[in-house]
């Protein structure tokens, strides 16, 4: 149902936190631009919350290829449809969750456009600074999922248990009957167990290979879902059994041919920004249906969200926001409050 209370007049520019151009620090700048104008099927969407991703630290730091400066961060949104062509669905006034096109301007301003076939309806049980938690991490979970083709029996193992990704890789896995093995820090075990992993390791363990063989036995892990990437992903080959699957959320490291021969493993990439690049339709509507999937399970009470860290909107403290992304030991979301309705 459309919450009209939303609407007031649209102004002719808006504040932005954009990029002025790549560097190692993460400075960020305030911009006052133009709100953007829409035409065919887009939505003008008055931005409530934005979700920071460990990707829009990466891309700040190391620039993007199809980005012209400045450029205005971020990627995951939710907010109020304030104008659309007529018959265009969703209406005005439609509260509504998106992940953006990594190759256009980012969402870290006060309007954005989108088209309309990407993005979800938020159901009322579900709050902005919620909804904004769920769009890169569970939409990456749920293709990563999907690409392992997890069925009821499968033993997994999920890295990075705590993060965004994990967390809720670790639901979805359990809801499709599958034994959950993960890692995680010590100070985390009592979350991830909480999730429902079955078996949690000490990232740190230097006997962790030894341990994990111990605890799933000889036959190897049927599914790897691997955030880490790099050394990670050559160990954790060599944890499944053979033809097993592993989906990869970083690119590939360079694997021993003998290694690649013995476990014949079916790798799979994840990449929520190939949707918008390879310019497919299908996959930007299907983002829309992963997200429907989320909001659903929020509105239903059956997934936990990652815990929320409040970001006040202005370069300095999103600056800083983001470098603790890539710092590592950060638990949760960081979730920035654009406009104060």
């Amino acid at each position: 149902m459309p919450h009209t209370d939303f609407l007031s007049p649209i102004p002719a520019t808006m504040r932005a936190i954009a990029l002025l151009e790549p560097n190692e620090q993460i400075d960020l700048s305030e911009l006052e631009l133009p709100v953007p104008e829409i035409v065919d099927n887009e939505l003008l969407i008055k931005v409530e919350y934005v979700g920071l991703n460990p990707v829009d630290a990466y891309f700040a730091k190391q620039g993007f290829c199809k980005w012209q400066y400045p450029h205005t961060l971020g990627l995951d949104a939710v907010g109020v449809v304030v104008k659309a062509r007529k018959g265009i669905f969703p209406e005005v006034g439609s509260r509504v969750m998106w992940h953006g096109n990594i190759g256009e301007q980012g969402v870290l301003s006060e309007y954005a456009k989108v088209p309309n076939y990407a993005v979800s309806l938020i159901p009322d049980e579900v709050t902005f600074s919620d909804a904004a938690v769920l769009p890169c991490a569970g939409m990456s979970a749920l293709i990563a999922l999907d690409k392992l083709q997890l069925t009821e029996g499968d033993s997994i193992l999920i890295e990075a248990g705590a993060g965004a990704v994990g967390q809720f890789a670790i639901q979805f896995a359990k809801q499709r009957g599958a034994t959950v093995f993960t890692t995680a820090s010590k100070r985390n075990h009592k979350l991830v167990k909480k999730l429902g992993a079955d078996a949690v390791f000490d990232y740190t363990d230097k006997k962790l290979s030894e341990k994990i063989k111990k605890e799933l036995g000889p036959q190897g892990f049927d599914a790897v879902l691997d955030s880490i990437g790099g050394e990670t992903t050559v160990r954790n080959v060599e944890l499944m059994r053979f033809c097993g699957r592993i989906a990869c959320l970083n690119p590939l490291p360079k694997f021993e041919q003998e290694l690649m021969f013995r476990r014949a493993p079916n790798i799979g990439i994840v990449s929520l920004g190939g949707a918008w690049l390879a310019n497919s339709l299908c996959a930007q509507q299907r983002m829309s249906f992963m997200g429907n999937l989320l909001l659903e399970n929020m509105a239903q009470g059956t997934l936990m969200i990652p815990a929320i860290t409040a970001v006040k909107f202005d370069a300095k403290s999103i600056s800083n926001a983001l470098n603790m992304q890539v710092n590592g030991g950060f638990t949760g979301k960081q979730i920035v409050q654009i406009n104060h309705t």
